[in-house]
């Protein structure tokens, strides 16, 4: 009998999820977020950035919170730092691991970061090479990766330009590849996949994709259908993009975890448990998620989240 594969979960709604909405979100409330998706049993969790306060203000409170983090929490915990400074303030506290961003496009690295792509590059090289100095485990998310709100399409070349790059820098660097707009379709990503395919395992991949255009799930299936073990999901399907116009939230944890067991794979997620997350957070947001199954509920109900056993 083959084996039943398993699904890796990184749940970004505590820092990918919240850094956009209007509605200030305190430290404790935060924390509360972070150990209730630990609870439900994710495998590793964005708890915070290290983005400049005045451009990311939902973020400002990022060492307040590491400092508070149970160690359940701390043992899955990834910080986002996007330059220097930031992976500075990180050493400082007691983060295990970081994610570095590079854009795969010109328009949005200047829009988001300030600085062109291949200023984005040799940072993200001095960064990771200073946090494996630091023992620090490391991911690199590719950002706009399938569609730029300001370029348009994206060249799939760049990105995997991007990836040898740090491929060579730092072997051991985890790569993630960031629908942040929702601009892919499946066929989107089985080309790109195919693309990689001779620098990088899919099932060495993690994908971050986002809901704008209603495919973020179909996405995900066909990336698992190729081989992806890990992606990033957010309780409720909360998030977006400061600077990305009309860019909505991500793929809720909640749908993916239901779509995956249904279809004869394994996660660590308690389903059951996730689903309780979303009252919490329309309380923390004061709107509605959008999460299908939080609404919905399972199917059957009541069941639990694992493989379904007819297939």
């Amino acid at each position: 009998m083959p084996e039943t594969p398993s699904l890796h979960i990184v749940e970004v709604a505590p820092r990918d999820g919240l850094q956009n909405e209007a509605t200030p979100v305190v430290t404790r409330d935060k924390l509360e977020l972070i150990e209730a998706c630990v609870a439900a049993g994710v495998d590793r969790i964005e708890v915070a950035s290290f983005a400049h306060p005045s451009l990311v203000p939902q973020m400002a409170d990022a060492e307040a919170v590491i400092e508070q983090l149970s160690e359940a929490a701390l043992a899955r915990a990834i910080a986002l730092v996007l330059n220097q400074r930031g992976l500075e303030r990180a050493l400082r506290t007691r983060i295990r691991e970081i994610n570095v961003v590079v854009a795969a496009s010109e328009g949005f690295a200047r829009a988001n970061q300030r600085a062109t792509r291949t200023e984005l590059l040799a940072t993200a090289r001095n960064v990771l090479a200073d946090a494996r100095a630091a023992d620090l485990r490391r991911s690199l998310t590719i950002s706009v990766a399938f569609g730029c709100p300001f370029d348009g399409e994206v060249d799939p070349h760049e990105v995997v330009r991007i990836v040898e790059t740090i491929r060579e820098a730092d072997p051991a660097c985890e790569i993630a590849l960031g629908d942040t707009i929702g601009a892919a379709a499946p066929g989107d990503v089985a080309r790109m996949l195919e693309l990689l395919a001779d620098l990088v395992a899919p099932n060495e991949l993690r994908l971050h994709f986002h809901n704008t255009r209603n495919a973020g799930i179909a996405n995900a299936w066909e990336a698992m259908r190729l081989g992806v073990r890990t992606f990033d999901a957010s309780m409720g399907g909360i998030g977006g993009c400061p600077f990305a116009p009309r860019a909505t939230g991500n793929i809720a944890t909640e749908d993916l975890v239901w779509m995956a067991t249904r279809s004869g794979y394994r996660t660590n997620v308690d389903l059951e448990r996730a689903i309780t997350i979303a009252p919490l957070t329309t309380r923390l947001l004061g709107h509605e998620v959008a999460s299908m199954v939080a609404r919905a509920g399972t199917f059957p109900a009541g069941t639990s989240s694992q493989p379904n056993p007819s297939l």
